[in-house]
Formats: structure tokens, C-alpha cells, sequence
């Protein structure tokens, strides 16, 4: 009887061993995922550094999938839905909340979509200075609050957008808090 005994033993001894080995390898693969930066957690790359030459310096095939990227520029239909997308996206570059139903919902008030719309009765318009465009800005609020990147153009859709969710968000923390004339 000692013979199967002696072979279970060094079984389950062979069996441990790998066990540990198998437990060891998994720990250290975990722990290097772990380690290892996500691109969430990458450190911030300085303004005057391009998409492109970030991915050359990681490697090659990254920094082609870039360059193809800043070539096919997205896209925009030219139209309601389109420039508010387009206006999202750059919000969302330059940190300025909003949503696309909030977007909406204050154009249709103000504008009925209409990108040339233009307010003669208020008393802006009174003191020389009409509301204008999608959200319907003046041109001092416009001035002061246009976002770099869009036209300096008061009743360019993008700009108009951008400019009134940027002087939303000032006054009321998002455009998506605006209910009524602001």
C-alpha cells in the first residue's frame, strides 16, 4: 500500500507546485495590467504637441492610424442636426457642458432653427443691439463669450452655439439649465 500512497504524494506535490507557478504567473500578469497607465490616466500632452507626434513617439502603426485620423476630419451635415453635433464636439474639447437635447430644445424656442433669425422688438433691439442667430445672442455676449476654433461670426450656426452654451454655462452651469429667455 505504501507504493499508490508514495505515487499520490508526489502527485499532489507536483500538482501544488504547479498550482503555485500557475498562481504566480496570473498575479504577475494582473499586477502588470494594473501597472501599466491607461490611456485615461496618460499624463497631459502639451498644446503645442500634435496628435501625431504623440502616437510616432509610441510607435509607427500608431502614429499612421493618427495621421489618417487628422485627414478624414469628421464630417457635418449642414443643418440643424449637424451643426449642433459639430458645436458638441468642440463643447466637449473645450470642456463646455451641454447636451444635444438641451442644444435643441433652446433653439427650437428661440430660433425655430433658423440660423439667420433676428429680433427687432426686444429691448436689445430697442438699444440698438438685436438678438441674433440659433440662441439668438447679441453681439457684446457674443464677443465675450466666442469660442476659439468657430468663425467670429455672429449668426454662423457653430459659433452661434458654441458662443450661447459658453455664456450658458457662465450664468447657469449648461445650457441645459436654460428653460426660457436667458
Amino acid at each position: 500500500m505504501t507504493a499508490p500512497t508514495q505515487n499520490t504524494s508526489r502527485r499532489i506535490a507536483r500538482f501544488r507546485k504547479l498550482s503555485v507557478a500557475g498562481i504566480a504567473t496570473a498575479g504577475a500578469a494582473a499586477a502588470a495590467l494594473t501597472l501599466a497607465p491607461s490611456p485615461a490616466q496618460a499624463a497631459p500632452v502639451p498644446a503645442n504637441v500634435s496628435a501625431s507626434q504623440v502616437a510616432a513617439a509610441a510607435d509607427v502603426p500608431a502614429a499612421k492610424k493618427a495621421e489618417k485620423a487628422e485627414k478624414a476630419k469628421k464630417q457635418y451635415a449642414d443643418n440643424l442636426d449637424g451643426w449642433i453635433k459639430e458645436a458638441l464636439d468642440i463643447m466637449k474639447a473645450e470642456q463646455i457642458p451641454g447636451s444635444y437635447e438641451g442644444l435643441h430644445r433652446n433653439i427650437m424656442r428661440e430660433s425655430s432653427g433658423n440660423p439667420n433669425a433676428q429680433n427687432n422688438w426686444d429691448v436689445n433691439a430697442q438699444n440698438g443691439t438685436p438678438s441674433k442667430g440659433l440662441l439668438q445672442v447679441i453681439q457684446p455676449t457674443f464677443d465675450a463669450y466666442h469660442v476659439d476654433g468657430t468663425p467670429h461670426d455672429l449668426t454662423d450656426p457653430v459659433a452661434n452655439i458654441t458662443a450661447a452654451a459658453n455664456y450658458a454655462a457662465d450664468k447657469y452651469g449648461s445650457i441645459d439649465n436654460v428653460d426660457s429667455a436667458y
